[in-house]
């Protein structure tokens, strides 16, 4: 394993003019992430997709309007992730607020049913006589669950944004922007911005029926639901194209001025991050570990009633169960991670044996929900694929996989599948991240063909980890003022970074806290009279602190540190290596 190293992003020229008030800094970090006009830098909801756009919604729209006029029972299917949970609570919300009379949710216990709408799952919501199932964030590849459905005469309508396999299902109506034949201009809609645009234009029919003012209903105002679009995008982790920021931009706003839901409040609040200063990072680094961890070690609804939950005190008290649950979610995967590492260092690099390009780890004591976080966590140490496997029964096992820049998963998936006729029971995802189940007794052979895939996909320069920075901050730079603007211009994510730069510095201080938490004082000249301060979190103990260390090359992010009510500048680092 090679340590990161730091390259400066190219700094292409803006084509045009950039708004006066832009700062010069800023104009080039927007440059180094593809922004080509002003009106990309546009958030207003009036900048977003219409929902026409999506194929298949005309005719989703048609079901659900007789859904509403015949008073459908509907159940909602949904994921055991964030964007599964916030997807159900969306669509939940808007039917009941529509008019739909009898509308549930489901999800299945990835334990005991696994991923989707399967055959199993569709025979449990049979239980409560639905005539029509909505599936969220999943349903794309159910072929069976779809067929067993319509065995038993209730309809489908199926909401996904993963990517289709060479079959669809043969449901009543589809709605993903990533079906064949979809025009829609953002391929990178999370579960939960498909099922909202969908009711949005539900609600647009609707309203051009004068269905509100007949039945008596007050019309939905759809931004109310933005809160959980920028939750469950962020928490997914799909790029934040122009589109998605609007979304998680009008989200963010909406909580940040004290229009969030109580469930969203309450988690904010159990882990104490303050609603006035909410940054996308928030919502995928506090908020959707809690509560992806009702769905990863017991049973999502947990999630989704917080979300659902009126009452702030009620939504206290689960969002408290959920940060419990969060809690020893760590602890598991703390475990789990150890014993990952543990099972690498087996390998005898001194007898030239290589680690696989592409990594697959298991152990039959390992916990089935922890295992994509495991795998996340081996590949950003590593830098290579890893799929995580643990037992889902007597005699299969499931993995979840995390790629790197240059590696579609999926697609490498496809291509082991292809190449090895029956290795697997089946699999899906993304780019990034993908599930599958095999068989125990081919676990070797699919580690080998996995490695194999991967080989044949990536060259070694791609297993080298790297650290984008975007240049070198002046002195007069590294302040408040600048910090203060790039928090604001986001918000940032996937696929449009929040900024990074790097500088050397003078080292004056360091020394551990929280257990393994660098925490640094700075300078920027000899004499050390311009000092800031830096923590670098979860650091690698075994070398730092470095007391031979007297300049540093550091990879960091500006932030703004309060303290006591004060606020302070302070660098995130990203990266840090002594200078010789």
């Amino acid at each position: 394993m090679t340590d990161p190293r730091i390259v400066r992003r190219p700094a292409p020229q803006w084509p045009g003019d950039w708004p006066d008030t832009l700062h010069p800094r800023l104009q080039a970090v927007y440059a180094a992430r593809g922004i080509q006009s002003a009106e990309q830098l546009e958030r207003s909801l009036a900048a977003m997709l219409r929902p026409a756009q999506l194929k298949g919604v005309d005719a989703a729209v048609e079901l659900l309007l007789q859904a509403l006029a015949e008073q459908y029972t509907i159940t909602i299917v949904g994921d055991f992730d964030a964007d599964g949970a916030t997807s159900s609570a969306l669509a939940y919300l808007a039917l009941q607020a529509m008019g739909a009379a009898e509308v549930s949710y489901l999800v299945p216990n990835r334990f005991d049913f696994g991923y989707g709408l399967t055959p199993e799952i569709v025979d449990v919501a049979r239980q409560r006589q639905p005539d029509l199932i909505i599936t969220v964030d999943n349903g794309i590849s159910s072929i069976d669950g779809v067929a067993r459905a319509q065995e038993l005469g209730i309809k489908v309508l199926v909401t996904d944004h993963h990517l289709p396999g060479p079959v669809l299902p043969a449901a009543d109506a589809i709605v993903n922007p990533n079906q064949p034949g979809c025009d829609f201009g953002s391929k990178n809609l999370a579960g939960v911005g498909v099922i909202f645009y969908l009711m949005s234009a539900l609600r647009g029919a609707l309203r051009q029926r004068n269905w509100f003012a007949e039945n008596l209903l007050p019309e939905p105002n759809m931004a109310d639901y933005l809160d959980l679009v920028a939750l469950g995008t962020v928490a997914d982790v799909v790029p934040l194209d122009h589109n998605n920021r609007i979304l998680v931009y009008q989200g963010l706003q909406r909580i940040r001025s004290g229009r969030g839901r109580p469930g969203i409040n309450a988690l904010l609040q159990v882990a104490k991050r303050r609603p006035e200063r909410l940054v996308a990072t928030d919502l995928g680094f506090a908020i959707g570990p809690r509560l992806n961890a009702a769905g990863r070690l017991d049973d999502m609804s947990l999630g989704i009633e917080c979300l659902l939950c009126e009452s702030e005190s009620l939504a206290l008290e689960m969002a408290l169960e959920l940060d419990e649950l969060n809690s020893d979610r760590r602890a598991i995967e703390s475990n789990m991670q150890q014993e990952a590492l543990a099972s690498l260092q087996s390998i005898d690099l001194e007898q030239g044996e290589e680690m696989p390009w592409g990594l697959c780890l298991y152990d039959r004591n390992w916990h089935q929900g922890v295992i994509g976080i495991v795998a996340s966590r081996i590949k950003e140490k590593f830098h290579r694929p890893v799929i995580a496997f643990a037992d889902a029964n007597a005699d299969e096992i499931k993995g979840s996989a995390r790629s790197i820049e240059g590696l579609h998963i999926r697609d490498a998936l496809d291509a082991v599948a292809s190449a090895n006729p029956g290795l697997l029971n089946k699999f899906g995802g993304h780019a990034m991240a993908a599930g599958m189940s095999l068989s125990r007794d081919r676990y070797p052979d699919f580690a080998r063909a996995f490695d194999q895939v991967v080989r044949a996909s990536l060259n070694a320069n791609d297993l080298q980890a790297e650290v984008l920075s975007d240049g070198e901050l002046a002195e007069e730079e590294l302040n408040m003022a600048l910090a203060y603007t790039l928090r604001e211009s986001g918000p940032w994510g996937q696929h449009f970074p929040e900024p990074v730069f790097d500088n050397v510095f003078y080292l004056v201080q360091q020394r551990i806290v929280g257990e393994k938490h660098l925490k640094l004082l700075l300078a920027t000249d000899p004499a050390r009279q311009n000092l800031l301060d830096a923590i670098c979190f979860n650091v690698d103990l075994q070398q730092w602190p470095n007391e031979a260390a007297s300049r540093v090359h550091v990879a960091y992010q500006l932030d703004i540190n309060e303290f006591r009510g004060r606020e302070s500048l302070q660098l995130i680092v990203r990266h840090l290596q002594a200078c010789e």
